[in-house]
């Protein structure tokens, strides 16, 4: 535009500022109206700042030096100098020319402090890219008819590095997004696979229970997802999570007719127990509680409630017949100290019991002990060994004796030395005879056997005399 041509901004025609100028010429067709975005505010499009706790801090613009871009003529003729040339940009109205050339100064930088907003948003990567660029377009868009006086080809220069910044980081965030989609979609299907596993297979119920809940809030986080894949996988965890519910569901139908079934067979094992609570037949009774006892191992839990009662009163039963046999073993076992003690004075009584005193009296001594031992009756097992051992000894003793004497008077023993003696004879006669006659060898070989029988001889006679 050159400096002869029509003004294409609003025209300023106050005459002192905030207080428009009577008769002064109306608002051109580009002079902001009221209401609309003025210079250097946000613009319609434009991404509003966030929060103050989450948005960077606002950048501070230094005021620009409007003297060196534009000009006001003393008629209030406004004029900004860009690259393309000098442009009428409206009219001063409200001041002189100095007061007009900063009020076009000060809108020039409100217009550069909102592209400065523009390029911190971009460069903190905290807005939307595409929003950024856009709001950088429609900035771009008016400055050839902006009514502000400053550094255009720079805000130019720097809206144009705004647009291509917004362009590499859109793509740049259109990269991340797909990357963290593709991420997000691998670890649900990682979730959807390991809630199949667990609905398939897992009999944990309590862990596997708490996975499958923990697997859901996982999954309430995870988004950026495609929608039909998304459904898909939900499906996929939705259809694992049932199966899960309907195994566990079954299990534990299956284990109440279980414990239904135990209750029945542990009030029938109670029974059984409370009626051999009396019985006074300790060693077969004692081998059938055993047996009770592993028939409810075997019958399995019953409602717990149930199952305690039961085992109480199982239990009782027990403890009822085994406290009565220990009472009668109790009392059995101190008759059975007075008989240890009875022994040992009958043993005493019999000490005397010797054969070399005369085996006929030994022997009767000895049946009379044995027939008073009998009497008597059984001791503690723990002095069994000893009497018994003391009692074993009087009897080897009587009976070495009478062996001893049945070997001397027995005639068969008395023939066979005997019979040996003979024989040593004949074979000393033998020898005799066969060394009158010069035959020594057979003299030798007599004699030799002689000798052998000789020796049979002496065993047999010592075997009768010991």
């Amino acid at each position: 535009m050159t400096e002869n041509s029509e003004p294409t901004t609003g025209t300023d025609t106050s005459s002192a500022p905030g207080t428009p100028t009577p008769g002064a010429a109306k608002p051109s067709a580009s002079t902001p109206k009221p209401g609309a975005p003025k210079p250097g505010g946000p613009r319609p499009g434009a991404p509003r700042p966030g929060p103050a706790a989450s948005r960077p801090a606002v950048p501070t613009t230094p005021a620009s030096d409007p003297s060196k871009f534009g000009r006001v003529e003393e008629d209030g003729t406004a004029w900004v100098k860009t690259a393309d040339g000098e442009r009428q940009i409206g009219s001063w109205q409200a001041g002189d020319a100095a007061e007009g050339l900063a009020h076009f100064g000060r809108r020039y930088d409100d217009l550069a402090t909102e592209v400065t907003l523009l390029e911190a948003r971009l460069t903190s990567g905290a807005g939307d890219a595409k929003k950024t660029k856009a709001a950088a377009v429609a900035l771009l868009e008016t400055l050839p008819t902006a009514a502000v006086i400053g550094d255009l080809d720079a805000l130019s220069t720097r809206l144009d590095h705004i647009i291509a910044g917004s362009d590499e980081a859109a793509a740049h965030a259109k990269e991340e997004k797909e990357q963290s989609r593709a991420t997000n979609t691998a670890r649900k299907e990682a979730l959807a696979a390991e809630a199949e596993q667990i609905g398939t297979q897992s009999t944990q119920w309590k862990t596997a229970g708490d996975r499958l809940r923990e697997i859901l809030d996982e999954w309430k986080t995870i988004r950026g997802i495609d929608r039909k894949v998304d459904d898909a996988l939900w499906k996929r965890y939705s259809k694992a999570r049932e199966s899960f519910n309907r195994r566990r569901g079954a299990h534990f139908a299956e284990l109440d007719r279980d414990r239904a079934s135990a209750r029945s067979t542990k009030e029938e094992l109670v029974e059984r127990a409370e009626k051999l609570s009396t019985s006074t037949e300790w060693g077969p009774t004692a081998g059938q509680f055993r047996d009770l006892l592993t028939e409810w191992k075997a019958a399995g839990r019953a409602p717990r409630e149930a199952d305690d009662t039961l085992w109480e009163r199982f239990k009782t039963a027990q403890d009822v017949f085994f406290a009565a046999r220990n009472a009668a073993a109790a009392e059995r076992d101190a008759e059975f100290e007075e008989n240890a003690k009875a022994k040992e004075a009958l043993l005493a009584s019999h000490a005397n019991i010797d054969p070399e005193h005369g085996l006929d009296s030994a022997r009767a001594s000895l049946r009379d002990l044995q027939e008073k031992w009998d009497a008597i009756g059984k001791v503690p097992r723990d002095r069994m060994q000893d009497l018994e051992a003391k009692l074993r000894a009087l009897e080897s003793k009587v009976r070495d004796a009478v062996d001893a004497q049945w070997r001397r008077t027995d005639p068969e023993a008395l023939a066979r030395v005997a019979q040996f003696k003979e024989r040593v004879t004949q074979f000393e006669e033998q020898a005799a005879k066969a060394e009158a006659a010069g035959k020594t060898k057979d003299a030798e070989k007599a004699r030799a056997q002689a000798k052998q029988w000789q020796e049979w001889a002496d065993a047999a006679e010592g075997a009768v005399n010991d």
